[in-house]
Formats: structure tokens, sequence, C-alpha cells
């Protein structure tokens, strides 16, 4: 049996990772931080803006600010040609 993660990755999705800073709902100066991981496809996140939706929607923390980092884990490997030999016995 296949995992759903590695068929997300087969279909161009990569690991996201988002740092979400939000105000305390009883103490506004104070920022709390979020870590939010999943996998989605960049560049619009049509996964990070539909937890982002349900947050402004359904918690009561504001949003300060989003960062987010992205890596596709399933890509073409690289590959250096070297003249030579290797000879394993």
């Amino acid at each position: 049996m296949v995992s759903q993660d590695f068929i997300k990755q087969l279909k161009g999705y990569g690991l996201t990772t988002a740092r979400i800073l939000y105000r305390m709902p009883d103490h506004p100066v104070l920022l709390q931080a979020y870590v939010w991981q999943d996998y989605d496809v960049a560049p619009d996140f049509p996964v990070l803006q539909g937890f982002l939706q349900f947050w402004q929607t359904k918690l009561e923390g504001p949003l300060h600010s989003v960062r987010v980092a992205h890596a596709r884990l399933i890509r073409p490997a690289e590959l250096d040609v070297r003249n030579g030999e290797l000879r394993v016995h």
C-alpha cells in the first residue's frame, strides 16, 4: 500500500512549513507563535490558504504575520558526470 503523502509528492506537492505569529485574544500586545506543516503546492499554497481562511473565520487570535518555507522532496536527481571507472569486487 502506497502512502498518500508519497502520492502527493509525485503530483508536485512539497513539504510546506509556516510560522504563524498571532495576537493573543486576551492580551493583544503579546504575540504567540504557531508552527503549521503539511504538503502543499507552491507558489499558490492552496492548503495553507485554506488553513489561514479557517483561522480567520473560526479562531479568535488575529494574525500578525506568516513566514513560509517550502521544499519539494521528490525532484530530479543531480547527476555529475566524471571521467573514470569505479570497480567493486
